[in-house]
């Protein structure tokens, strides 16, 4: 049986690169994968060179659990020089949680020639606009990057729209430092940008989305103070269809949403107003009659909504398929009435905590529409999965 072993052994140990090749990527799991790369100095050195994605246990930016290192809860430079030299066939790589990882370390990335298309730097405090430059002087391939909560500027921005022209998805949510001036040299450069969060980026007015381009199709800028012009702004290159706007603070009236009214929202098919008190029945006529492609609609904590509004949305919003009411103060049995006859695609709507809504009248919604799944928790709007693809 010993020698039968050996012969086995030394069968496999015969294949050509290109077999073990095939073989380590049909291994499933990370385990299996730094199993096949402890056998011998030959197949680590395959594992290496078609290792793709790369993160470490300090992230919160869970990508793909095979790409895990599992002895770093931190990384230093020389850290991150030593597996980049080891890995030099990285598309994916996620520094997440290094929070004192400095911009040098950024400077390693094209020094080792790396073509990445996807870099989270989620809470990297240390990385600054010096970071950025480095990064955008040697990562001109990059399709997605995260900078949630960096330290960054305009400048930082204006550097990686000079060189990552090839930007498809941005997070800038929490970069309380940028203006619409670095997000208008995002948007005017990068002509491929599908997706961009700003949440939370308190000195956005949105006026720097103006003519951008009809790639752009998902937005979040959730707690932002964005102003009517802002809103048009990002409305401007039409293709919008995820547009994430929660806790407005002005007052929304038709002549800040005119571009909804002549068209440039026709695609919008999810919108969350959540906790926009001051949204009126103007602002709610003009997006129902603007956006026929509506499917998912969070009106939550909007107490400015009355009757005229609910009916417009029944009239109007013919592909609704998702409404969201929790904690809307007027909401009241004459506008439940109005969306039980109106809105026939209506399939899920939650409501609870609404005081001016008898529990009759939600009976008879019930009853009238057995379809139509009615919900008492409250979440924020849910993207379907697939529909949005980055």
């Amino acid at each position: 049986m010993d020698n039968s072993s050996d012969d086995f052994s030394g069968h496999i140990m015969q294949l050509p690169d290109d077999c073990l090749l095939f073989i380590f990527q049909h291994l499933d799991c990370g385990s299996a994968r730094q199993s096949f790369g402890l056998t011998c100095h030959r197949w680590l050195r395959i594992e290496n060179l078609n290792r793709r994605s790369l993160q470490f246990q300090c992230s919160f930016t869970m990508l793909n659990i095979s790409s895990l290192s599992q002895n770093n809860t931190q990384i230093s430079s020389f850290q991150l020089s030593r597996l980049l030299n080891r890995f030099q066939n990285l598309e994916s790589l996620s520094l997440s949680g290094c929070t004192e990882l400095p911009d040098s370390s950024l400077a390693l990335l094209p020094r080792h020639g790396l073509k990445l298309k996807s870099l989270h730097l989620d809470c990297c405090f240390s990385i600054t606009d010096s970071g950025l430059s480095f990064l955008a002087s040697g990562c001109s391939s990059l399709v997605i990057l995260s900078l949630y909560r960096c330290n960054i500027t305009d400048y930082g921005l204006e550097a990686l729209s000079n060189s990552c022209l090839a930007l498809e998805d941005l997070n800038l949510s929490y970069c309380s430092r940028i203006s619409d001036y670095g997000v208008r040299a995002i948007s005017q450069n990068c002509r491929h940008l599908r997706a961009i969060r700003i949440s939370y980026c308190r000195n956005l007015t949105g006026a720097g989305f103006q003519e951008c381009s009809q790639t752009l199709t998902y937005l979040e800028a959730d707690s932002c103070r964005l102003e009517p012009n802002g809103i048009r702004s990002i409305l401007s290159g039409g293709g919008i269809e995820y547009l994430s706007v929660s806790n407005l603070t002005w007052c929304t009236r038709v002549d800040g949403l005119v571009a909804i009214s002549i068209g440039f929202a026709a695609k919008l098919r999810v919108l969350n107003f959540r906790s926009s008190r001051t949204i009126g029945d103007d602002c709610i006529m003009t997006i129902a009659k603007g956006c026929p492609s509506l499917q998912e609609w969070n009106l939550a904590i909007c107490h400015g909504v009355t009757i005229a509004g609910w009916e417009s949305i029944a009239s109007h919003c013919h592909n609704l398929k998702t409404l969201h009411l929790n904690r809307c103060r007027n909401l009241c049995d004459r506008g439940l009435q109005a969306l039980r006859t109106g809105c026939k695609r209506l399939s899920i709507l939650y409501v609870t905590r609404c005081s001016q809504i008898s529990v009759v009248a939600l009976e008879i919604f019930k009853l009238a529409r057995g379809n139509v799944e009615v919900k008492e928790e409250e979440v924020m709007c849910i993207c379907p999965r697939g529909a949005f693809r980055f």
